[in-house]
């Protein structure tokens, strides 16, 4: 982020565009499957240690992909919460198919 964000309206576009790069959603959306599945697991298995598993695997591929390949310090450092849910949020609409339609709405060009 380049400045601190007041609002959570102010803070998505900002989440969004620290994301503009296909290869660190493709990261992000590897890394919040795995954690939401290894989080699945834990619950229908029991297996507790799967929990800390899901924690690391989806802030792991994230800043990887911060560090790599967006090249910019993760949201989580100045806004853990909304980061987190930013990233659900994120994975979701592209689920739905609408995350491009999402980008394009607060004028964020995809980088290659």
């Amino acid at each position: 982020m380049q400045r601190k964000a007041n609002s959570y309206a102010e803070f998505w576009p900002s989440y969004l565009a620290e994301h503009s790069r296909p290869a660190t959603r493709s990261l992000h959306f590897a890394g919040t499957g795995l954690g939401l599945a290894l989080l699945a697991a834990a619950l229908l298995t029991q297996v507790w240690w799967l929990l800390p598993a899901a924690l690391v695997s989806g802030y792991a591929f994230a800043w990887i992909a911060h560090i790599a390949v967006e090249h910019n310090r993760p949201a989580t450092f100045s806004h853990p919460l909304w980061s987190l849910i930013s990233d659900f949020r994120m994975f979701f609409i592209w689920l739905g198919g609408r995350l491009e339609t999402e980008l394009s709405r607060h004028g964020i060009a995809a980088k290659d």
